[in-house]
């Protein structure tokens, strides 16, 4: 039985069950980025430290080169699902699974590598931006610099205003939508460009208040009634090839309140404000959408 803080941090995408992981290991367009960034940063010998592993999965792309992987998991249900999976498979007697709250927890010696996927579009609900200051503040004052590699090391993120369908079989319902990764989704039409408000860069001191007023050209006449979020996490910066390693989530997009009617070259004028790691109700109840005035 959970406890209140268990349950609340649940919500707050900490304390993800066990079912939901199929998803997550089924899914190339986050598996495939994180193979490739974590093969890349972690040398031979490593050391490598994991905050919220989940089924174990990237701690045990870390075992392939590491010497030592710690894999930090405060729910006991995946804590032992980790353990029997890690044991089918090959180098997975490298990754020690830990049952302990990853805003407490350290190593036992100084790491090179840490990776950390408590991610979640426009960073809300999962605790990403938090433990990642926790964790280097603890770090530092524990084993002195340099900070390990940090998996993801930055987050750009981005917000387009879209005209989006909301009726369902003559059901009409403005609600939050998930969107997949495709060149067009049916009901969908963007309105203008994304313009990029924020990038978080985890190897600075990074604020969880993000905040944002700026102006879209619009290129189409009809109706703005939604605004769609990006996120792009760049898990690893490839120098010897001037190119990054990067992990795009899949879209949500946000019903406003008040539609706006537009026409081409019109300028549409969009702030919102909202805490990283907050609900999704947070940042949803400050969209605000207008005309520029001239």
């Amino acid at each position: 039985m959970l406890t209140e803080k268990e349950a609340e941090g649940g919500y707050l995408g900490q304390f993800i069950p066990l079912q939901y992981h199929h998803s997550m290991l089924t899914d190339s367009n986050r598996m495939q980025p994180f193979k490739a960034a974590i093969d890349y940063v972690v040398k031979p010998g490593a050391k490598v430290l994991e905050l919220g592993g989940g089924t174990g999965v990237l701690s045990w792309f870390a075992a392939a080169k590491a010497e030592k992987v710690w894999c930090v998991e405060f729910n006991p249900d995946l804590v032992r699902e980790a353990k029997k999976l890690l044991a089918m498979n090959p180098n997975g007697e490298k990754v020690e699974v830990i049952r302990a709250d990853a805003f407490e927890y350290l190593p036992p010696e100084p790491v090179d590598v840490v990776i950390c996927e408590m991610i979640h579009v426009a960073m809300l609900r999962e605790k990403q931006v938090e433990m990642m200051e926790s964790f280097k503040r603890r770090y530092l004052k524990r084993f002195g610099g340099p900070l390990p590699i940090l998996v993801p090391t930055a987050v750009l993120m981005a917000v387009q205003p879209l005209q989006q369908e909301y009726t369902f079989e003559g059901y009409y319902a403005p609600i939050m939508q998930i969107q997949e990764l495709v060149g067009t989704l049916p009901g969908t039409a963007e309105m203008a460009r994304p313009e990029l408000y924020s990038i978080l860069d985890f190897t600075q001191d990074t604020s969880q208040d993000i905040a944002w007023e700026g102006e879209f050209v619009i290129e189409y006449n009809g109706t703005v009634n939604a605004l769609r979020f990006i996120t792009k996490n760049v898990l690893a910066i490839v120098e010897e090839k001037s190119s990054t390693i990067d992990w795009l989530n899949r879209y949500m997009s946000f019903p406003l309140d008040k539609p706006v009617d537009v026409t081409i070259g019109q300028k549409l004028r969009v702030s919102f404000h909202y805490r990283a790691g907050g609900l999704i109700t947070s940042l949803q109840e400050t969209l605000h959408a207008e005309l520029a005035k001239n």
